[in-house]
């Protein structure tokens, strides 16, 4: 009989990729999504018929329609990914993110408290991020798992809220929860407000690159797929109440990203019109966050297996190969620049 699992958040770049995963390994997928301005039909029309696939226009913050959804699917576990993620609209609007990322989980985790009296075998996997861990200035150090956490804007701040609320969850009343933090990822099906796909489509259409500053922040880089890999490794493995860094190990200067597209699509006999244009730092920039991910590689057997070049090569194809991702998403939403401080 095949496992069911719910995805919150099932319509974004990661969930989705997530579904995918989860649905040619033979699961049944229940995809909870509110459906707001960053998640896109688009990204499941792949299997959006699959007979094994449902989905919900539902809010994490409304309890009783989550726990209804539960009792009537009765799923063996849960990946949430329902989140604000984007930082410098968390500068703009960073109200939304509270809701979302603190006050969502909260309602989730009242909902799982009721739940599991129900289901006695769940598991959920909540998915944050390396940006928890705040600004790494170390060129030698790679933040660990039992590291404090020194979040630098609302969005890292939520979802660092989250994680420790969740962690008092699983202590005070059993929660049975992983937490995975993870590395920046890049794929088919991001959002075009973020680096790579925003730098694809300026490309694309022949506009500059706008790189913060001197575009000499790190950030670790991950194909989706090998981060969707790794938390099915964890929902399969980990151990509940403990935390799961994923990374690839691999850290890139946003501009040397950009410099690798205008590479790659110059290969593919494009004539480049596009420059780089540098432009003014958003308030509060981290310049460099790192994962030392020894412990999932140690103890639950993961490993990341497409190297950027491959990786990057497999995003910019599919981008070129589904122009009309761009057409299903409001053009000022990663056109129009954000965290600007006036």
């Amino acid at each position: 009989m095949s496992k069911k699992i719910v995805v919150t958040g099932g319509l974004g770049f990661i969930g989705s990729n997530l579904i995918e995963l989860l649905l040619e390994k033979k699961f049944k997928v229940i995809n909870i999504d509110k459906a707001t301005y960053s998640a896109n039909f688009y990204n499941v029309k792949e299997f959006k018929k699959n007979k094994n696939y449902s989905f919900y226009k539902v809010d994490i913050n409304n309890k009783k329609k989550i726990l209804n959804i539960l009792k009537k699917h009765k799923p063996d576990g849960l990946f949430n990914l329902a989140a604000e993620t984007h930082v410098d609209r968390s500068i703009d609007t960073p109200d939304v993110f509270i809701k979302s990322n603190i006050l969502g989980v909260f309602n989730l985790l009242e909902v799982i408290k009721k739940y599991k009296i129900i289901k006695k075998k769940f598991k959920m996997v909540h998915v944050s991020t390396d940006e928890v861990y705040g600004d790494i200035l170390n060129p030698n150090k790679r933040s660990k798992e039992n590291d404090s956490y020194k979040p630098s804007s609302p969005y890292s701040a939520s979802k660092a809220s989250a994680d420790h609320l969740i962690m008092s969850y699983v202590r005070t009343f059993g929660i049975p929860i992983v937490i995975s933090n993870c590395c920046n990822n890049y794929g088919p099906r991001q959002h075009p407000e973020k680096l790579i796909p925003k730098i694809v489509f300026n490309i694309q259409n022949n506009l500059n690159i706008p790189i913060y500053a001197k575009g000499l922040n790190s950030r670790e880089w991950i194909y989706v797929k090998d981060h969707c890999i790794a938390l099915l490794t964890i929902f399969k493995k980990g151990i509940l109440g403990e935390s799961y860094n994923v990374g690839s190990g691999k850290n890139l200067k946003n501009l040397e990203i950009a410099k690798t597209l205008l590479k790659l699509l110059k290969n593919k006999k494009r004539q480049i019109k596009s420059k780089i244009l540098f432009v003014k730092d958003r308030p509060g920039h981290d310049f460099r966050y790192a994962l030392n991910s020894t412990k999932i590689r140690k103890k639950l057997g993961w490993k990341n297996d497409t190297s950027i070049r491959k990786g990057l090569d497999n995003t910019v194809n599919w981008y070129l190969n589904n122009k009309n991702y761009y057409r299903n998403n409001n053009r000022k939403n990663f056109t129009k620049r954000f965290g600007v401080l006036k």
